[in-house]
């Protein structure tokens, strides 16, 4: 079914509208958007890793929330901006200015319904820069709007305890912590007898990288023909499923915290690329026709 990881009594779309019309307390009731990406992950993992992730570790942490905390996911934005691993066959890429409008309008409808607050997790590491963009101007356009553009693995977890000093210092895609991950959420996707390692040289500047990672921009190809960019030959389902709990455990935390977040809303929105300024008003609430 679609919900997939998600309970489903905490997927929105299964939601009729006047369910959501009825629901109390929206403007502290949590949106969850999982946005993940599909592009490749060498040749022992499925290209939907960045969503299966995004939507496996909030659809764990949703389950985790008490029955008084309001929050719902939604269908998880499956493609994303992906032009650095456009060489590989089952890379799927959106362009920045595609997926900064798509975050955009999703957004703008989920303030329309009347929710006041939305976490994007994203689970893809090519287009962090496009969340925060998004969650920006939303908030420059709804000054109510409360909208924490996050990243799977910015939360307390274990997976450290697993990793080489090389793979911590180096590894960026496909690697060791993400392959463990995958062998928790969905092991048959999982080829380890095709798994291959493989690191990038150190970047020749220090003062440009003093921990070695590539300072100037990169595609996958760079670093040679799998894809790979770290070594995932250590990673163990056990392991995945420890750093599953962890990640999902700090979510259900940060979910909670933000359902309980009261902060201030601006008292006249000011932002109108494209808006004519009495509709951001009356969108925002500011200005009751």
């Amino acid at each position: 079914m679609l919900h997939g990881y998600t309970p489903p009594h905490r997927y929105l779309p299964y939601l009729s509208w006047t369910e959501i019309d009825q629901l109390p307390d929206k403007a502290n009731t949590v949106v969850v958007l999982p946005a993940g990406a599909t592009e490749q992950h060498g040749p022992h993992l499925p290209c939907a890793v960045d969503t299966v992730i995004a939507a496996g570790v909030m659809g764990h942490a949703l389950a985790r929330l008490p029955a008084g905390v309001p929050a719902f996911a939604m269908a998880p934005i499956a493609y994303g901006k992906s032009e650095e691993h456009l060489h590989f066959p089952g890379t799927v890429t959106l362009t920045g200015e595609t997926l900064l409008a798509t975050m955009n309008e999703v957004g703008e409808s989920v303030y329309r319904a009347g929710f006041r607050k939305l976490l994007i997790v994203n689970g893809h590491g090519g287009q962090p820069q496009v969340m925060e963009m998004a969650a920006r101007e939303l908030r420059l356009r709804h000054g109510d709007f409360i909208v924490v553009p996050g990243f799977t693995w910015r939360v307390p977890h274990v997976a450290g305890r697993y990793l080489s000093e090389q793979e911590k210092k180096l590894a960026m895609h496909a690697g060791h912590a993400e392959t463990a991950l995958m062998l928790a959420l969905a092991p048959d996707t999982v080829r380890m007898d095709r798994a291959v390692a493989n690191y990038p040289p150190p970047f020749p500047s220090p003062l440009l990288s003093p921990d070695g990672r590539p300072a100037c921009a990169w595609s996958a190809r760079d670093f040679g023909p799998s894809g790979v960019i770290g070594d995932p030959l250590p990673a163990t389902r056990e392991q995945g499923l420890a750093i599953l709990d962890s990640l999902a455990g700090s979510w259900a935390q940060a979910i909670t915290e933000l359902h309980q977040l009261q902060w201030a809303p601006r008292a006249q929105a000011t932002w109108g690329r494209g808006h004519q300024r009495g509709d951001v008003e009356s969108a925002a609430g500011l200005n009751p026709a």
